[in-house]
């Protein structure tokens, strides 16, 4: 755990790329191999599952340190972060462990499922021999809240790097079923693009927004214009005999999507890279339907019934067993639609090519992206690869502006970490008869500054407290911006709006003059 400790404290000592990269690459050199395995599964989301709920942990940390539960939830929340509070607060070990990572995370495994005062002895046991460092890393393991600000990108940039291999091949390597339990990273870092492991996808080549004009992408015959589909991205995969349906966050979702099944009749050696839609009468459905089917194992004869969905194919990734990333879009495009129309199966579609043939064409065709439920556009270069990961030149977003509204804050919650002593997670209300009814909570899109401005704010005109929640006086108006809207039964306003986030603090508007709940259930036919 002591050179675990080290690597973290390095990371979370810097926000600059570089300096994360050179601790893990030191870290990858000289670290054991089992133990270097548990984190490249930590950084690539495949961190154990939670152990204990975190009211239990609460419960025995006030035991362990002899405090009441006033006082424990005062130092909560001015600390901020549960597993740093726990490490804080219980008293210090007299003597000292230094297992690995692989140790713990074996025994989190045998315990699973054990009772809960077995889990509870060894819980306060470790506590008592771990120092504040390790302690804080320790909760963060056994609650499954463990989180750094390192991504599959940087990681596989640092692993590449130690040990000397192709940064695309390294991505390759990590994708797939694997386990730290069963592996360890030298096994990992040399399997191959070789199709030994069935089920194995392809890293996903991600495209940034459009940050230039139109006109500056050169002549419009060099590139391909397709809608932007908002369901799921996947790659489905079949591969002697089997089938596989893999999300973009590296989860194999079979089991929530049986009709698939039906896709066998694919050839062998195949891999499509598409979109995961709830799809009815011939256009995509709300992704909220698509929510219903995401994790749900076995779903009912009903459930597939009620929200059916299909793949919209992309792009065509390996063809007859061979991996054809490296040919060209066009190329790959034309094999895709041959496999396809020779398939002519429903659940399985292409996702057309727009015709155009000057770029004010395709400015129109953006504008029109929602009418046939897209967010927008995807333009890609006819002559491009598939790229690992997101990359700039080829490949561009151009999606259609968001929703905006204007709303009140009405709550105000302190954030995590950094940004534990700022209130910067916000609740907002929309006027529906002389009234503000909650409809959407937002905790990105101001700077620093502005956090603290509003932080401010908030402790000069809280009303209420609900533990790290305060009611402030509605005063503050803000422009929200959000990507989809629809009607919802799970929410008081009736509305649920997708990824919420400010856009801009309006000084210039009092809270009377913030939209209504009415403004905001016009946008859903638009």
């Amino acid at each position: 755990m002591k050179d675990f400790v080290q690597l973290y404290r390095r990371i979370d000592s810097t926000t600059r790329i570089i300096p994360k990269v050179q601790a893990l690459v030191d870290y990858f050199q000289q670290a054991d191999k089992q133990e270097a395995i548990w984190v490249a599964a930590l950084f690539t989301h495949r961190r154990p599952r939670r152990l204990i709920s975190t009211s239990l942990l609460r419960q025995w940390a006030m035991e362990a340190a002899g405090l009441q539960q006033w006082l424990f939830e005062d130092a909560y929340h001015i600390c901020g972060d549960l597993a740093e509070t726990i490490a804080l607060v219980v008293p210090e070990p007299s003597s000292y462990e230094d297992y690995g990572l692989d140790h713990y995370f074996r025994q989190m495994l045998h315990l699973k499922g054990q009772d809960e005062e077995i889990i509870k002895s060894w819980v306060l046991d470790r506590w008592a021999h771990l120092d504040q460092n390790a302690r804080f890393l320790f909760n963060k393991f056994i609650t499954g809240g463990f989180r750094i600000g390192v991504s599959a990108k940087l990681l596989t940039r640092a692993l590449a790097k130690a040990f000397d291999k192709d940064e695309a091949e390294m991505a390759y390597s990590l994708m797939g079923n694997w386990s730290p339990y069963d592996t360890d990273l030298q096994a990992l870092i040399k399997s191959s693009t070789s199709g030994e492991n069935l089920s194995k996808p392809y890293p996903f080549y991600l495209a940034y927004a459009l940050e230039k004009e139109l006109e500056e992408l050169g002549d419009p015959e060099e590139w391909s214009i397709e809608y932007k589909w908002d369901g799921i991205r996947s790659q489905l995969i079949k591969r002697s005999g089997e089938w596989f349906l893999w999300s973009r966050g590296e989860e194999l979702i079979n089991e929530s999507f049986p009709e698939f099944e039906q896709l066998l009749a694919l050839p062998d050696g195949t891999v499509i890279d598409g979109e995961l839609l709830a799809y009815q009468d011939d256009l995509p459905l709300d992704f909220n339907h698509l929510q219903k089917r995401l994790g749900r194992k076995k779903p009912s004869k009903k459930m597939i019934s009620a929200v059916p969905c299909i793949i919209m194919a992309y792009d065509l990734l390996e063809y007859d067993g061979q991996d054809i990333r490296d040919q060209a879009y066009a190329k790959r495009r034309s094999l895709l639609h041959e496999l396809i129309t020779g398939l002519n199966h429903p659940l399985l579609k292409m996702s057309a090519s727009l015709k155009f043939d000057r770029w004010k064409t395709a400015a129109h065709l953006r504008e029109s992206a929602r009418a046939q439920k897209a967010e927008g556009l995807m333009l890609k270069m006819l002559n491009s690869d598939y790229k690992v990961g997101r990359k700039k030149g080829d490949w561009w977003k151009y999606k259609v502006d968001p929703y905006t509204i204007d709303a009140v804050m009405t709550y105000a919650q302190s954030g995590h970490g950094r940004r534990s002593n700022l209130f910067t997670d916000y609740t907002f209300g929309l006027w529906q008869d002389g009234e503000l009814v909650t409809f959407a909570k937002a905790y990105s899109g101001l700077t620093d500054e502005e956090f603290a401005e509003v932080s401010r704010y908030v402790r000069a005109n809280t009303l209420e407290r609900f533990g790290p929640v305060r009611r402030v006086k509605a005063e503050l108006v803000f422009e929200l911006a959000f990507e989809g809207i629809h009607l919802s039964s799970r929410h008081k306003s009736g509305i649920a709006v997708r990824f919420p986030r400010i856009k801009r603090w309006r000084k210039d508007k009092k809270a009377s003059e913030a939209d209504s709940l009415d403004n905001l259930k016009k946008l859903i036919g638009e």
